[in-house]
């Protein structure tokens, strides 16, 4: 049997509404071959790109026009910024995305702050927040400056959210800033290591220092625009680089407080998936509440002769990931209880 579904023989009561790519951890550095902090796994930094690369082509060549891209994090290595050549990666990876015929939303990862401060973020070609949509008459709906976040739709009652997973976070910050102490005293609290990195020891290994986390002025935010999605009976998508949900996650790659996050989401009944990337061997759940986790594997830890990227195909009643190399193929019902109606 074929285990690849394949999208265009599903039945005519089920037509494909729209789709897009996703695409995790590039990691990008113009450097030989190495490994991830434990040594055991392998990272090919310059082939990366050529990865991408065929991504882009694939994308371009689909069959079905994608409505966009999600780059979910972590587009170049924080390598480069040991090799001054931060500017120059980041150049190179921008201009192979500009090849690709549709719009990229741009996801922030640890990465991009070891590289570069959030204000360099916020002024450069990262930045996609000017492909954001805006809801007329629900100002509580816009989000504020303080995070990088926004949302936008791709299809009429679907409704994708980026969140910013280092809105909390010791990365990028200007030290002097009150923001920067009080995480600081939050990451200190709750991992007394002198390597802040090492979660050795920790009842919640996510409390270190390439993670972060989500302040509760973005939570609330969130929550005023899945509480419009719900009276519009809209379907969300939230992207973000960091998971919330254990089952689809190595607990190291949480975001610090997605209990909280969860939360959130939970008290709404119009997510249906949940994208990020940052745990390289990738993951899947659907959570209790009905909320498919999908944990992208990462293009930095993929070998030459593999690929890892996807295209989500959207139905009236699912979504199917149609995986590349090692991304595996998921078919993503949504919660039975809500009747949706094109």
């Amino acid at each position: 049997m074929d285990d690849k579904p394949n999208p265009d023989t599903l039945s005519e009561s089920s037509e494909r509404l729209f789709s897009f790519g996703v695409i995790a951890d590039i990691q990008y550095a113009d450097l030989e071959d190495g490994y991830n902090f434990q040594g055991n796994r392998r990272r090919y930094y310059r082939h990366s790109l050529l990865h991408l690369q065929e991504a882009i082509e694939d994308w371009n060549n689909e069959s079905s026009t994608l409505c966009c891209v999600l780059q979910l994090g972590d587009v170049i290595d924080g390598y480069n910024a040991q090799y001054k050549t931060s500017e120059k990666s980041l150049e190179l990876v921008m201009n192979t995305f500009k090849k690709l015929k549709v719009p990229v939303h741009h996801t922030w990862g640890n990465h991009e702050f070891y590289n570069f401060s959030r204000d360099y973020l916020t002024n450069s070609k990262l930045n996609t927040k000017f492909l954001e949509a805006h809801i007329v008459h629900h100002p509580e709906t816009v989000p504020s400056e303080n995070y990088y976040a926004y949302h936008f739709v791709p299809f009429p009652k679907f409704r994708f959210i980026l969140l910013d997973a280092y809105d909390l976070s010791v990365l990028g910050m200007d030290q002097s800033s009150p923001k920067y102490q009080q995480c600081m005293k939050m990451l200190r609290e709750h991992n007394p290591n002198t390597e802040l990195n090492s979660p050795q020891g920790l009842s919640e290994p996510q409390f270190v220092q390439f993670n972060g986390g989500f302040s509760q002025e973005q939570l609330n935010w969130l929550n005023e625009v899945l509480t419009f999605s719900d009276t519009n009976q809209e379907k969300v998508v939230i992207v973000s680089h960091l998971p919330i949900f254990s089952e689809s996650s190595d607990d190291v790659c949480l975001a610090w407080n997605y209990r909280d996050a969860l939360a959130v989401i939970w008290s709404h009944e119009c997510v249906v998936c949940f994208l990020a990337g940052h745990t390289h061997d990738g993951g899947y759940s659907a959570d209790p509440f009905g909320v498919h986790h999908v944990s992208l594997e990462g293009v930095i830890e993929t070998a030459p002769d593999s690929q890892a990227f996807g295209t989500v195909h959207v139905y009236p009643d699912k979504m199917m990931l149609e995986g590349r190399g090692r991304v595996p193929d998921r078919i993503m019902n949504y919660k039975k209880e809500k009747g949706f109606h094109c």
